[in-house]
């Protein structure tokens, strides 16, 4: 927690401001600034792991996994968790889910801990090698020596797809580093304060994006055919740390080409320089990590890009950005010319220089990061069957306003027989404030409607492009309020070729936090 005396008013400046407040003079010179924030802070940590994995067709694979971990209390952590596979000829194998972990200290500088991923997804499959209805559990025993902030160890886990035939024990390791999660209460939404730090996730620019890629000459898919353009769209989460310079992840998938069912996920770095004005810059980007699906042979599954960047910040803060160059997979045959169009919407901004609280402050908003569990109850397949899918999701809100919020999903199919059927979706909602209806203190109700790309699994979505809209109600619960219960109803739709529709329903536990908005 920030002390205040940090953010104390000299005593001439006391002084000046106590005199004016009792003469009812308001000096133009001095004004009134927001209170300090008081930020509470949570252990968290981030860890990556590899976990080497033998399939039933005797192939070798690897999954590299990360994920960030805020405990609850002392002993317990929860957070959410991407595993993609990093090894062998099956890029595309992807899964999102949650980790729920449990810490003995055994010395000093020693830990064990007990961990249980669940999570849903899949990748290339055949008569041989199924993920059936993409639900993954993966329970994790781990020995950790820590060095500082960072720690080390061996694991052994437990990689299965209960409904289909793959699972494996394997002995891996894990790296993580030990930080802290800095929140505002919820209820303390709307407030104006001075923040001495970002708080939440930690980053300050979510932004939207669409593009294309187009395969160069003798790029072919893995069933031998040439490679065609493909449109994408995805969402990316941005930190800077100096005036132009960035790192962040991000996400995109296949929304048109017919390569429904490609998802990348990638860790990048930018840089950019003022063209003589502040707000107009140009500069270059980097980015590195896993894809595949949709028929994109991407190998091993590892990617990597570069090419040259031109952003514009409006005077009202979001800003665009466009972006070209290539990209091209490490072992595979994808590569690629691409270009992309991106809308940024400022989350938070990083401290000055010198670590001095901006001044002008911001004002508390809400985050929610939720675990999503929806069902579609008629979705059709490409051999022409029918039936009804389960989902398990990983949900981020973030309110714009009182009563608008923005939002970003992603997640696979889990029940059914749609193993590797995934989707990652963006888009606004509103909502009303908290209220007491039929005796139930913090209710909410509200509506959003998300667009996106999703595929694989073997689900007619020509293209790769849906839409889902959803009417839902909220409570939360909890000591803090900070826990918070959903259901909704709504329908899910594709958007391209024979388009399909289906009601949804949807269930979701999620956990609140403020954060600054500038």
């Amino acid at each position: 927690m920030l002390n205040t005396a940090d953010f104390a008013p000299s005593a001439p400046r006391a002084l000046f401001c106590a005199i004016a407040a009792l003469c009812g003079v308001a000096s133009a010179a001095e004004p009134v600034l927001p209170r300090p924030g008081f930020l509470q802070t949570q252990p968290a940590a981030i860890e990556v792991s590899w976990s080497p994995l033998r399939l039933p067709t005797g192939q070798k694979t690897a999954l590299a996994g990360t994920s960030y971990l805020v405990a609850m209390d002392e002993e317990w952590g929860l957070g959410p968790s991407f595993y993609g596979a990093a090894k062998g000829n099956f890029g595309g194998l992807f899964t999102v889910g949650f980790t729920a972990q449990r810490r003995w200290r055994l010395a000093q500088d020693l830990h064990a801990a007990v961990s249980l991923y669940a999570g849903a997804g899949g990748g290339l499959s055949s008569e041989k090698l199924r993920f059936g209805g993409g639900l993954m559990l993966r329970p994790e025993l781990s020995l950790r020596r820590e060095m500082g902030p960072w720690y080390a160890g061996l694991t052994v886990s437990r990689t299965s797809f209960p409904s289909g035939n793959i699972a494996g024990s394997s002995l891996g390791f894990v790296v993580g580093y030990a930080d802290g999660f800095k929140s505002y209460e919820p209820d303390e939404s709307g407030q104006r304060v001075r923040g001495y730090r970002r708080s939440g996730l930690g980053f300050d620019e979510f932004a939207f994006s669409a593009g294309s890629y187009q395969p160069r000459k003798g790029s072919r898919g893995r069933g031998g055919a040439e490679s065609k353009r493909m449109g994408k769209v995805g969402g990316a989460l941005r930190q800077y740390v100096s005036e132009g310079a960035w790192w962040g992840i991000e996400a995109a998938g296949a929304s048109q080409g017919g390569a429904d069912g490609y998802m990348e996920a990638l860790v990048g770095i930018g840089q950019d320089y003022a063209l003589g004005s502040p707000t107009l810059r140009a500069g270059w980007q980097a980015a590195a990590g896993l894809g595949g699906g949709g028929d994109v042979d991407t190998g091993n599954g590892w990617l990597v890009k570069l090419g040259p960047s031109l952003r514009w910040k409006s005077p009202w803060g979001p800003s665009l950005l466009l972006d070209a160059g290539f990209m091209g997979s490490i072992s595979g045959q994808f590569r690629t010319g691409y270009a992309r169009l991106s809308l940024g919407m400022p989350l938070d901004q990083a401290v000055t220089p010198f670590g001095e609280p901006n001044a002008s402050g911001g004002v508390v908003q809400t985050q929610t990061v939720s675990a999503s569990l929806q069902r579609l109850s008629g979705v059709k397949f490409k051999n022409g069957r029918e039936e009804s899918v389960g989902q398990l999701g990983m949900v981020l809100t973030r309110e714009l306003s009182p009563h608008v919020y923005g939002v970003a999903q992603a997640g696979s199919a889990a029940f059914g027989s749609a193993g590797a059927y995934s989707f990652g979706l963006v888009g606004l909602g509103l909502q009303t404030r908290p209220m007491t209806l039929q005796g139930l203190p913090g209710m909410r109700l509200g509506a959003e409607l998300m667009v996106g790309a999703g595929g694989g699994g073997g689900v007619a979505v020509s293209g790769g492009a849906i839409m889902q809209g959803e009417a839902w109600a909220e409570w939360s619960f909890g000591e803090t309020k900070r826990l918070r219960l959903r259901t909704g109803l709504g329908q899910w739709r594709s958007l391209r070729g024979q388009t399909q529709s289906s009601p949804l329903v949807n269930v979701s536990l999620g956990y609140a936090f403020g954060t600054l908005q500038r």
